[in-house]
């Protein structure tokens, strides 16, 4: 029988004639949605089978900019969207209940700390919000539970629990360090984002002017002790020609926690076509964030064009419109936000970076990354962890397989840890913990490494 053959990038399909003839008897709205996707329980399903993991949850910075790091000043097991938010700021998007709801098998929790805050103080804080994820799963034992492996997860998963994971934010939080980053790994983070926003001594930030060009030897020395640690090199927040020099040195998997596609909005915080191709031959992942201007690119050019305009009303101090007149400039901003009102973003476009990121590096290669938590908004459909099987709704409404939504969900994840756990147990057997320091690797002329 003659096959025809239906792709998405990364698993191909092979239907026959005869099924196709079948297939084109059905209306039309059928066709389009997939003869499973009218089931409810089929994501539940799909999600007992593999547990949904999410790469990035910011709730251990809000507990501690909110709470004072005090778990007896919030209660995760009730409705935290009822608290009061900050002035301006959002309700929190984070709960048992809601974690519960949203299906969640396993979260990587974001011990972030502000790109500011540097040395000593930098490296106490880190290890606070390690001991606040710790004291999180103390205080609710009954859902969640630290992990440390992809078994862990696994098994959690199977016990009915929410595993919790660790990642660092930010390649500032160890202090130009191998010994500190080696802590941080003992502690549990298993993954380290290699800036945030702006560069570091030894690599550079997607939202800071360029300075390394990438890595220096320092910075690809951090990545090469990561994989022998089996700690994840994670890429969001870098600049491209960083994300290149890390691909080009990384031997495990790289990931990023919380990235979405280039092509589709034109934000350094993304994924260009190009990377995503490397990142398929190096067997990572991008985990696709839900910040609308990450996700929007008419939401993008709103945000930049209102920064603007705020810029153009009040601008200190010897600039803007309303310099020194607080009242007018607040006015003419709402005089602008009301003929510009701000674009919508849906659910419906964050299932759109998926599919594209899964039509250029393959469908192993993409996951969730939610960012909830980190942003002060979400796209309509996206509002708190509970929305997550509407996104695989989506994508099962859009023809997905099962076992495509069990890739996406968090197959991809397991297979990414469990791949950089061999590649650590290899290099810990042939190499011992790396005693480089940033002067001497990068006191030269020349310590940029090319990408």
């Amino acid at each position: 029988m003659r096959e025809i053959r239906t792709a998405r990038a990364g698993g191909a399909r092979l239907l026959g004639a005869a099924a196709l003839a079948a297939l084109a008897l059905l209306p039309l709205a059928a066709w389009c949605a997939g003869p499973q996707a009218a089931d409810p329980q089929r994501i539940d399903r799909v999600l007992a089978q593999t547990p949904l993991i999410d790469g990035h949850n910011d709730l251990p910075w809000e507990i501690r900019e909110r709470f004072g790091n005090d778990l007896t000043k919030i209660d995760l097991a009730g409705d935290t969207a009822a608290l009061p938010a900050p002035a301006g700021g959002p309700a929190l998007m984070t709960d048992i209940p809601r974690l519960r709801r949203g299906r969640v098998g396993a979260q990587f929790w974001s011990v972030f700390i502000p790109v500011e805050v540097k040395g000593a103080q930098a490296v106490q804080m880190t290890l606070e919000q390690i001991d606040l994820v710790k004291a999180m799963c103390a205080r609710y034992p009954r859902d969640l539970a630290m992990a440390y492996t992809a078994a862990d997860i696994r098994r959690l998963h199977h016990a009915g629990l929410i595993a919790s994971l660790v990642g660092v934010e930010g390649g500032h939080q160890i202090n130009n360090s191998l010994p500190v980053l080696r802590a941080y790994y003992e502690a549990g983070a298993r993954y380290m984002t290699l800036t945030h926003s702006n560069n570091t001594d030894w690599a550079d930030s997607a939202t800071d002017m360029p300075l390394h060009r990438g890595l220096t030897r320092f910075g690809a020395e951090v990545v090469r002790e990561m994989n022998r640690l089996g700690m994840l090199v994670d890429l969001a927040h870098v600049s491209e020609d960083t994300m290149r020099a890390a691909l080009k040195v990384s031997e495990a998997p790289v990931i990023y926690s919380h990235s979405s596609a280039r092509a589709l909005v034109d934000h350094p915080r993304d994924v260009s076509d190009d990377v995503l191709r490397l990142v398929a031959v190096n067997g990572g992942i991008v985990m696709v964030n839900f910040a609308p201007p990450y996700v929007s690119d008419a939401r993008r050019r709103w945000a930049a064009e209102r920064v603007a305009e705020e810029a153009r009303n009040n601008s200190p101090p010897f600039g803007g419109l309303y310099i020194g007149q607080p009242e007018r400039a607040a006015a003419a901003l709402k005089e602008w936000d009301a003929a510009h009102p701000k674009p919508a973003v849906t659910l419906a476009e964050v299932a759109d970076h998926i599919e594209h990121i899964s039509r250029v590096a393959g469908v192993d290669h993409v996951g969730l990354g939610s960012d909830f938590d980190g942003i002060p908004e979400t796209p309509s459909g996206l509002e708190g962890v509970d929305r997550f099987p509407a996104l695989l709704q989506e994508l099962a409404r859009r023809g997905w397989s099962d076992a495509d939504l069990a890739r996406v969900a968090g197959a991809n994840l397991l297979r990414v840890m469990a791949q950089a756990e061999s590649v650590s147990a290899r290099l810990r057997a042939a190499r011992p913990p790396s005693t480089a320091t940033l002067a001497a690797l990068d006191g030269g002329a020349d310590p940029t490494v090319s990408h």
